[in-house]
């Protein structure tokens, strides 16, 4: 039986892979992307099953391209995964943490590590790099005892590292949220969430019209974000989702704002991710 191919943004042991096998469970494949436009590219052209994009994270907030992207090729929300992000510091087999004197990773990730790794020395370098699993790669590479990265467990077992401190970021509740995307609609039952997108008019009370049939039909809005529209100042999108204890509640809800929406599109209706605050 052929294993589902996953596609995912960066190399084996980026944050997207360890989500990937959240969700999926091991006996998966990935495909790595370089960009999420590549990520994108490869679903489109049906050379992966699935892909696992990020869309938000508790420190950073949304990220505004990748509602675009979604819209763009018309892919479908089928899922959704919670991961708490653990930053941790690899060096070689042998290193000494005292004895570090360069650390590279992702530039969101050394700083959430910066004051662990000021730490160490106030003279630590730190190196910027494009993804937390290539640095990783890379200090496995450099095989230098004096040089580590900051990045996934994961990465410690693909790229035989050592795990010289786990957990070192100062916010313990970092959390990224991943859609799980895919070209068409998915086939399951007990769906409680829903992402949708629309536009309204420049008129008072239009998005307070929306928000309320919401209310006044039960369902909960977990998040509501707006996106400009590119080549047209001043309007957006809004991209809302949505989560509810009776699917009918919601579908009237839904067949009511159609009228109050403009350039109304369902991006996917699925089961709500789980997250805990423990991990």
């Amino acid at each position: 039986m052929l294993k589902m191919k996953i596609a995912i943004q960066g190399i084996k042991g980026a944050f997207h892979e360890v989500a990937a096998r959240k969700y999926f469970g091991d006996d998966i494949t990935v495909r790595e992307c370089l960009t999420f436009d590549e990520l994108c590219a490869c679903l489109q052209k049906g050379e992966v099953d699935k892909a696992v994009m990020a869309i938000e994270n508790t420190i950073a907030g949304s990220l505004l391209p990748n509602y675009a992207l979604i819209r763009e090729f018309k892919f479908k929300v089928v899922g959704e995964v919670y991961l708490n992000i653990k930053m941790n510091l690899l060096g070689i087999k042998g290193a000494d943490v005292q004895s570090l004197t360069k650390v590279e990773s992702h530039p969101i990730a050394l700083q959430q590590c910066k004051p662990f790794l000021y730490g160490i020395s106030q003279d630590i370098k730190l190196r910027e790099s494009n993804d937390t699993a290539e640095s990783a790669k890379n200090i496995a590479t450099l095989n230098d005892p004096k040089q580590a990265a900051v990045a996934s467990i994961r990465c410690a077992e693909i790229y035989g590292l050592e795990v010289l401190e786990k957990g070192i970021e100062t916010n313990k509740q970092n959390f990224t949220r991943f859609l799980i995307l895919d070209k068409k609609v998915a086939d399951q039952k007990d769906n409680n969430k829903a992402s949708i997108s629309f536009q309204l008019g420049h008129h008072v009370g239009a998005l307070s019209k929306v928000l309320n049939l919401f209310e006044q039909h039960g369902v909960n809005l977990t998040k509501i974000q707006s996106v400009p529209v590119l080549g047209k100042p001043y309007e957006y999108h809004f991209h809302v989702d949505l989560e509810w204890d009776e699917y009918s509640a919601y579908a009237e809800a839904i067949n009511k704002i159609l009228k109050y929406t403009a350039g109304f599109s369902l991006l996917g209706e699925y089961k709500k991710g789980q997250f805990n605050f423990n991990e």
